[in-house]
């Protein structure tokens, strides 16, 4: 089977499982979460974290329920993300954001809701039979990678930056925690999951960080215009267009680099990282 068969295999499992997590009758609540994390993306976490387990030897339906509770935390951002209090975006995959469907006090509900979810999720999930250790390293990296060290603190970061205080330190910096935090702690996860070696898990997590450096480039690059934020904290807006895309295509090739060091034989994780530099030809 193809690696792209592949991939679309385990993305169409993630949205079922999301599908039955988020059911929950006909409450506005549950119409809300389903609105912010069905009908749209990638699933590019998710993938992620079933790619990395896989790679090292552990069953999908033991990786399903962590795939899943990545996806949850990774709504759980865009939702408050989106917020006029935070970034302040009114259009999110083609639609309208949740704050501007339902309103914002019940949009910040929702995206507190998906974290709790998450972490119930993570709960629920079955122990791997004689390694009890494994799950606990595995809600260890997902609650790090979601907190004061992580994600809130990335998004502290950018609502925090005076305009013309941006630099190539404070991107990179922000970008490791607000967005690369969650990709590294899902490839990461993957791997725990699995009981991966030593060796196996700190290459697939120096893969994880240099991916998540890529896939914020890619994202700046595939904006129509550079960010407008007050803090032009966007890789475009600070590096053009050419730095940019030279960035990109170094933490692609880092992160390759990363698995072959490692001797992590995963055409799928390769494949997650080269699509980023191949999305970004725009």
């Amino acid at each position: 089977m193809d690696v792209r068969d592949r991939l679309e295999g385990m993305r169409r499992e993630v949205e079922a499982e999301l599908e039955r997590a988020l059911t929950g009758g006909g409450s506005r609540l549950f119409e809300a979460l389903r609105y912010a994390v069905l009908g749209g993306g990638k699933r590019f976490r998710p993938l992620l974290l079933i790619s990395a387990g896989e790679t090292f030897g552990a069953e999908r339906a033991a990786l399903l329920p962590y795939a899943c509770a990545v996806e949850l935390i990774h709504n759980f951002s865009l939702v408050h993300d989106d917020l006029p209090s935070m970034d302040d975006d009114d259009i999110r995959r083609g639609k309208p954001s949740c704050h501007k469907a339902f309103g914002e006090g019940p949009a910040l509900l929702a995206g507190d809701g998906l974290l709790a979810l998450a972490f119930e999720t993570i709960a629920r999930a079955p122990q791997t039979p004689g390694h009890p250790e494994r799950k606990d390293a595995v809600l260890r990296e997902i609650a790090a990678a979601v907190g004061v060290r992580g994600m809130v603190e990335g998004q502290w970061l950018d609502i925090s930056l005076r305009p013309g205080e941006a630099n190539e330190g404070l991107f990179t910096e922000l970008v490791r925690k607000k967005t690369g935090a969650l990709i590294r702690a899902s490839a990461a996860a993957g791997a725990l999951v699995a009981g991966a070696p030593p060796e196996g898990l700190a290459a697939v997590e120096k893969y994880g960080e240099a991916v998540g450096l890529a896939f914020q480039l890619r994202d700046d690059l595939a904006d129509a215009v550079p960010s407008d934020s007050p803090s032009g904290l966007d890789a475009v807006a600070l590096f053009g267009r050419d730095g940019a895309r030279a960035r990109l295509e170094r933490s692609v090739s880092e992160a390759i680099a990363a698995l072959d060091d490692g001797r992590v034989a995963s055409p799928e994780l390769r494949h997650l990282a080269r699509e980023l530099r191949a999305d970004a030809r725009v």
